[in-house]
């Protein structure tokens, strides 16, 4: 019997949506008590961890614990730093390495990588508040067509993420930014059909199999959105499974807007189904991850 320790909820801003997700990956490890034993292990908004409704220290929380599923979003659970505590620990669990996190969670270090691969990525500009000069606004102002997409450099889930129309949104958004993340990022605003592509390692006879993206587009378009987050999720170094999100223009270009190493798995999710969409039961993508520890 395999003990699996869910880790759920933490202090980020996807709190809720990371509640959903624990409970949906407990929910199906209870379809098959023949092989595993989950625990659910519960973290507070201030990063106390609870097992049985105790509070516990994390390593006496993951004593009986074989392999951890992480299903925490966002700051703690998907920038690296719970995953450290977890090497520290040396348990295994789900879902990518502290190193891999940090960089995929850093927007603007992974579009670098991205434009290292000639991956199409939107213009953009990566702004510190020590570089917040009105000289660089209104440069920005000048060379971008409106409106721009103001996001944080570091996060995901889309939090933090709005639009700026005018000269005087633009300051006011970008400063609002540096609440979320100490950098900002402002990007081209992409026409066309979003899209996402989830992948997942050593499945179906590949080595990253990709699911069939959603949305509707062209076969020869599907098929470029799935290489593409092939490629984004091997060269961030990612390991299990990921999803990336796209824009395919109406000339048919295909942008990656990023990649995400902790996707939102739940049964209204883009994840949960695409698995559907192929045929493979949200189960046996669960027991299929675990499969891909040896322990």
């Amino acid at each position: 019997m395999i003990k699996v320790a869910v880790l759920r909820g933490g202090p980020s801003e996807e709190y809720d949506v990371s509640l959903k997700t624990g409970a949906h990956v407990l929910s199906l490890l209870r379809e098959m008590p023949e092989k595993y034993d989950p625990i659910d292990i519960f973290i507070s908004r201030d990063r106390e961890w609870h097992s049985s409704g105790l509070v516990e220290e994390p390593h006496r929380a993951l004593r009986h614990a074989n392999i951890v599923w992480n299903a925490l979003h966002g700051e703690y659970g998907e920038d690296g730093q719970v995953q450290r505590e977890l090497e520290k620990f040396k348990i295994p669990f789900t879902g990518s390495g502290s190193l891999s996190s940090v960089l995929t969670i850093n927007k603007d270090m992974a579009k670098k990588v991205f434009i290292e691969h000639s991956i199409l990525v939107p213009k953009h500009e990566v702004l510190a508040e020590s570089d917040l000069s009105d000289e660089k606004l209104i440069y920005i102002f000048q060379n971008y067509l409106h409106p721009v997409i103001i996001k944080p450099s570091r996060g995901s889930g889309g939090i933090g993420v709005t639009l700026a129309k005018s000269f005087s949104e633009l300051k006011e958004k970008i400063k609002n930014i540096f609440i979320y993340s100490p950098k900002a990022i402002v990007e081209e605003y992409i026409k066309g059909k979003d899209t996402t592509c989830a992948v997942v390692d050593n499945a179906r006879g590949e080595k990253v199999y990709a699911l069939i993206p959603d949305g509707d587009l062209s076969a020869a378009h599907k098929k470029e959105v799935e290489r593409l987050a092939k490629l984004s999720h091997q060269i961030l170094g990612l390991r299990h499974y990921s999803s990336s999100d796209f824009v395919v223009t109406p000339k048919g270009k295909v942008y990656l807007i990023e990649t995400n190493a902790q996707p939102k798995f739940h049964p209204e999710s883009s994840l949960h189904q695409s698995l559907h969409t192929v045929g493979w039961h949200p189960r046996d993508f669960v027991d299929h991850v675990l499969s891909l520890h040896h322990y």
